[in-house]
C-alpha cells in the first residue's frame, strides 16, 4: 500500500499532532493550524488537552483516549473516517506512540485504508540525546523499562550487550532502584539524566552510574535516562573454538562466515580455526 499524504487534501485522515513537553512555545505553527483544522481530537487526558487548547483560543470535540479505553474507540474513530472528518490524536505531552496511546487507533485506520499523517515536533528523548555528550548513533530507544524490580533486571540482562546508547523514560519515584539495579547488571557506564526537559526547572545530569547516586539529590518531574552502551570487548575465552564456531552457526551465519567471525574475535589465523573445527589441525 502506497500513501500520498497530500494528493487529496479533502479526503478523511487520522493526524498525529506533537504537544509540547513543558515549554508552550515548543509546539510548532503547523500543529496549531492542523489542531484548529481537525473535526474532532482523540486525547490522552481531555483536561490536558483542554488547557492547550484554550491557551492557543482552539475549540475541539474532545475525546478521551488512553491505554485503558484505546481499544473501545476503534469504532468511533471509523464513524468519523467514514463520514469523511480528519481526526486528530494527542498525547498530555510530546509525540503521540512514542511510549504513549494512539498505536491502536492507527493501527485500526490503516487496516481501513485511511490515510495516516505524522507531524515532526516535540519528543523528549531528542533534546536529552543531543544534550547528553553521549554517543549519537547509534541509538537504542527503550522507553519504559518494567515496574516490577524483577521484571526490570531481566530486562537490563538482556540489554548489557548492546553497543547502542540506551534511552529511557524513567518515573521520578523509581530512578533510585533503576540506577542501582543498572549498576549491578551494566557496571559503572556514563549517564545521562535530562529531567523537565524545556521547563523551568530542567536540569541535566551527567557522570557515571555512581557519581550520579553519590550526589544524591531528589529527582522530579518527567525524567529521561540515557546510558552509554557496552564498549567492552566480548570475551569468548569459556569456549572451545568448536564450541564458537558452532555458536555462530546456530545464530545463522554460514560454516565459512562462522569460522572468520571467530578468527577475529579470537585474533587468530583463519586457517588455524578451519583446521580445529574441521578436525585437520595438526597436534
Amino acid at each position: 500500500m502506497i500513501q500520498k499524504s497530500y494528493e487529496d487534501e479533502f479526503a478523511p485522515a487520522v493526524y498525529l499532532i506533537p504537544t509540547p513537553i513543558g515549554n508552550l512555545q515548543d509546539i510548532t505553527l503547523r500543529a496549531i493550524e492542523t489542531l484548529k483544522n481537525v473535526d474532532v481530537v482523540f486525547c490522552e487526558d481531555t483536561r490536558v488537552t483542554s488547557l492547550l487548547l484554550s491557551h492557543f483560543d482552539i475549540k475541539k470535540k474532545l475525546y478521551s483516549s488512553h491505554k485503558f479505553n484505546e481499544e473501545d474507540n476503534k469504532e468511533k474513530l471509523l464513524s468519523y473516517l467514514k463520514e469523511g472528518k480528519k481526526v486528530g490524536i494527542v498525547s498530555d505531552r510530546g509525540t503521540p506512540i512514542i511510549s504513549d496511546p494512539g498505536y491502536t487507533l492507527v493501527k485500526i485506520a490503516l487496516e481501513n485504508h485511511y490515510t495516516v499523517i505524522g507531524l515532526p515536533g516535540p519528543t523528549a528523548f531528542v533534546p536529552a540525546l543531543i544534550m547528553s555528550g553521549l554517543s549519537p548513533q547509534p541509538f537504542y530507544f527503550y522507553g519504559f523499562l518494567q515496574s516490577k524490580e524483577g521484571k526490570r533486571s531481566e530486562e537490563l540482562e538482556q540489554l548489557k550487550k548492546i553497543k547502542d546508547t540506551l534511552i529511557f523514560y524513567e518515573a521520578p519515584h523509581r530512578i533510585m532502584k533503576t540506577l542501582n539495579q543498572m549498576l549491578e547488571v551494566f557496571g559503572n557506564r556514563k549517564i545521562c539524566i535530562a529531567r523537565e526537559i524545556s521547563k523551568k526547572f530542567e536540569t541535566i545530569y551527567r557522570g557515571t552510574i555512581q557519581e550520579v547516586l553519590a550526589s544524591g539529590e531528589e529527582m522530579k518531574g518527567e525524567i529521561v535516562l540515557l546510558v552509554d552502551g557496552n564498549h567492552q570487548p566480548e570475551s569468548f575465552d569459556h569456549l572451545t573454538i568448536i564450541e564458537h564456531v558452532n555458536l555462530y552457526i546456530k545464530e545463522g551465519l554460514k560454516t565459512m562466515d562462522a569460522i572468520k567471525k571467530v578468527s577475529k574475535d579470537r585474533g587468530i589465523p583463519k586457517k588455524e580455526v578451519y583446521e580445529e573445527y574441521h578436525g585437520t589441525r595438526r597436534k
